[in-house]
């Protein structure tokens, strides 16, 4: 099954994420909207009820006279009603005021000239919007509605809600025959049952064409979106899409190329200049392993020939048996260096691939240096070349005894092998703060400038001259930078052609300080500063 891209799965995600989001939004805002128009109306349905409540209270108390029902008519009306209706002629713009006039007969002399219901038909004058209003008395009897109710009746408190004192907001479907929905407002008061009611005709015309906006504009805002999404997943992407075309461009023949690096320091950025480490490290890695092929065919190639040629010498004609011991002798030796080479490449490669653990124990630096003087003192003595040491007692480190003593060696012995008869070494050791610094000194030949910085590689040897004579592979530096950097540490050279080379070992030691003075330089051999 093919795989998805990853710019379908970034639209796909940036798509889902948006849908998401629309939702949510719509949702809310829907809901929020629909609550603030049903909680306006609510507080504007409570607001009328308690202006009612209120001119109730203050006409009885001026007219000292019960609630009427307000059939009771008298033939004349106390205030004319053109001029009421004139007063207001401004209303008359609203498309609620004809249902408001209504309440306002033609016949202006069978207005209620009852106060209470006078002051009532006033305040509802005032305030020109199309509300429902029913009143009663405490005892359930209506006295009083307004004209749009006609002679249907709205829902009076229960006798538990009555006794409750609180007020009741509820929906009903209306007497009338096209179903209305009307938000009620019920509340008893000191002197009568108030009911107020509006139609939700409004509020459900809004909230209907804010659906309908919703679900018009949600597609459009998804397509919209999801055709940016992916048009920028194209743009953020190309770079990703150049470096791959770049990327499959190199091969093993021309690891020495490298991918455009843009300017910007973004994520595109930092992957191509890690690329380019990766791609680095490829080259030198391959490299390494054709120098590594190339060396080893050397190494080979000539133990194998003096190999293949005395046992064709040997079997060419007869010899006496002292001959044949001697060619015998000689294929030993060769032998014995290829399996010199192939241990020690075993050892390399076993390191280098985390194979071949360090023991660590606590390590006398300073005995071992000292017993090291006696060995190469041993070695040196032939050739006359003077060992001295100046070792700092009582360093102690942690590490391997074994290694460090086979890497130390390695160092001594090319000292020795490269200084001249009459020649001198020197072996320094000092602590400094939490280090420990060894210096192997000697009055050698030397190593080329260009030729230093190679030292440490595998079967990396200098010039001929330095090495003419000399008996060995190449690899003994490398193992002792693998030792070394193995125990934390860091080891360089300096060497100057015709004067000598020096080899500096820096090593973390243990906290055990002793004072130099307990330990003066020790010299074995001639004292090369006498």
């Amino acid at each position: 099954m093919k795989s998805i891209s990853l710019r379908f799965r970034l639209v796909f995600w940036y798509s889902a994420i948006v849908t998401l989001t629309l939702l949510v939004f719509g949702i809310a805002a829907y809901l929020t909207v629909s609550k603030d128009l049903y909680q306006n109306l609510d507080a504007s349905l409570e607001r009328v009820a308690t202006s009612l409540d209120f001119i109730i209270k203050k006409k009885q108390k001026e007219t000292m006279q019960p609630l009427r029902p307000a059939t009771q008519r008298r033939k004349k009306s106390r205030r004319n009603q053109q001029e009421i209706t004139d007063s207001f002629a401004f209303f008359r713009n609203s498309t609620t005021i004809a249902d408001t006039m209504r309440m306002s007969r033609s016949d202006s002399s069978e207005i209620d000239e009852d106060p209470v219901w006078s002051a009532v038909y006033e305040h509802i004058l005032f305030n020109p919007k199309n509300y429902y209003i029913q009143i009663a008395d405490l005892n359930g009897q209506i006295v009083w509605r307004s004209e749009n109710l006609d002679t249907n009746s709205l829902p009076l408190l229960d006798q538990s809600e009555a006794t409750s004192g609180m007020s009741f907001i509820s929906t009903i479907t209306t007497f009338k025959k096209q179903q209305q929905n009307l938000r009620l407002y019920r509340k008893k008061t000191a002197k009568a049952y108030i009911t107020v009611g509006y139609s939700l005709e409004e509020i459900d015309s809004t909230l209907y064409e804010l659906f309908n906006a919703l679900l018009i504009g949600f597609p459009i805002v998804l397509f919209v979106s999801t055709l940016g999404g992916f048009i920028l997943a194209r743009i953020s992407l190309k770079p990703i899409d150049d470096l791959s075309r770049s990327a499959r461009e190199i091969t093993a023949s021309n690891l020495s190329n490298r991918l455009p690096e843009p300017k910007t320091n973004d994520e595109v950025a930092r992957l191509t200049h890690t690329l380019n480490e990766m791609i680095a490290r490829l080259e030198y890695s391959f490299s390494q392993i054709k120098q590594f092929t190339a060396d080893v065919s050397h190494e080979l190639r000539t133990p194998l020939a003096i190999l293949t040629g005395e046992l064709e010498v040997a079997l060419r004609s007869d010899k006496s048996p002292e001959e044949y011991q001697t060619l015998l002798i000689s294929a030993l030796e060769e032998v014995g260096r290829l399996s010199k080479v192939v241990r020690t490449l075993l050892d390399l490669s076993r390191a280098e691939t985390g194979q071949v653990s360090i023991e660590h124990a606590t390590v006398n630096l300073s005995s071992m240096l000292d017993d090291l003087a006696e060995d190469a003192m041993i070695l040196a003595e032939e050739r006359s070349i003077s060992v001295g040491i100046m070792i700092e007692p009582g360093i102690l480190i942690d590490g391997d005894s074994v290694r460090l003593h086979q890497a130390l060696l390695n160092i001594v012995d090319n000292a020795i092998k490269y200084t001249p008869g009459g020649g001198d070494i020197l072996m320094r050791m000092v602590r400094e703060g939490d280090r420990a610094i060894l210096r192997v000194s000697d009055t050698g030949i030397g190593i080329s400038k260009e030729h230093l910085p190679h030292i440490f590689d595998r079967f990396y040897r200098a010039d001929q001259a330095r090495s003419q004579d000399i008996q060995g592979n190449g690899l003994g530096l490398s193992i002792v930078k693998w030792i070394i950097e193995a125990h934390q540490g860091t080891i360089r050279a300096e060497s100057t052609p015709g004067k000598g080379t020096m080899i500096t070992i820096v090593l973390p030691i243990l906290d055990q300080p002793k004072p130099y003075a307990e330990h003066p330089p020790t010299f074995y051999g001639r004292n090369p500063y006498s």
